[in-house]
């Protein structure tokens, strides 16, 4: 396991620039995709152990948006569902020698935040319309419309910083007990990263979901009591 705190620059044209974070990102929503693909098209009816656990997963992720949103499954489980996925890929792969997580970069946290944060009013204006969805930001009072605004806001920054904070604190940690310890404690440590990231990407998935959940039914229940 790789103790470096953080990204490193792998190229860079003015103030742009290709982080080790970002570079791994973008090979795991590829490498997710492809595995997505190869593994959908080569189901047996009677599964073997990775076929079993991986159904399992899905499931259980299933079960998870339906017990919230069960109206909505079909608009908001695929957004959510690949969250999960990407997050437990990225969260775990720090795990792997040579490599480190992508979440510990605050950039890639923040901009799975902005997605969030983006796709709150999206699910909000596919079921209710754009008028229905910005109605409730001056609901029940037209001065709270910059209290549900700074809200939005800063709800989108905590969970940028929650799991950046995490992963961060992780790494600090597998970095103390590797110079007060060597390699003596090698496996307690994966196994806290290894639950760490399960955790937090649970978390994160499961913060997301209620937001969305938040926006959509909050105008599904004035639609009601009319």
């Amino acid at each position: 396991m790789e103790t470096d705190l953080f990204p490193r620059v792998l190229w860079q044209a003015g103030p742009i620039q290709i982080t080790d974070t970002l570079a791994l990102s973008v090979a795991l929503t590829v490498l997710l995709w492809l595995a997505g693909w190869s593994l959908t098209r080569h189901l047996q009816l009677e599964p073997g152990p990775l076929q079993t656990a991986l159904e399992g997963i899905v499931l259980a992720m299933e079960n998870a948006v339906r017990d919230l949103l069960p109206q909505h499954f079909d608009e908001v489980a695929p957004f959510i569902m690949g969250l999960w996925w990407f997050l437990l890929a990225a969260n775990l792969i720090g795990l792997i020698p040579g490599l480190e997580s992508p979440t510990r970069d605050l950039s890639i946290t923040s901009a799975l935040a902005f997605l969030v944060f983006l796709s709150v009013p999206w699910f909000g204006i596919r079921s209710h319309g754009l008028k229905g969805y910005l109605s409730h930001y001056v609901k029940p009072f037209p001065f709270l419309l910059p209290f549900h605004i700074v809200g939005e806001i800063t709800r989108t920054v905590a969970l940028a910083v929650r799991l950046f904070g995490n992963m961060m604190s992780l790494g600090l940690v597998a970095l103390i007990f590797l110079l007060l310890a060597g390699f003596l404690v090698p496996v307690p440590i994966l196994m806290l990263h290894g639950v760490e990231a399960l955790v937090q990407a649970y978390i994160f998935g499961m913060l997301a979901l209620v937001y969305i959940a938040g926006g959509i039914q909050s105008q599904s229940r004035r639609k009601s009591k009319r």
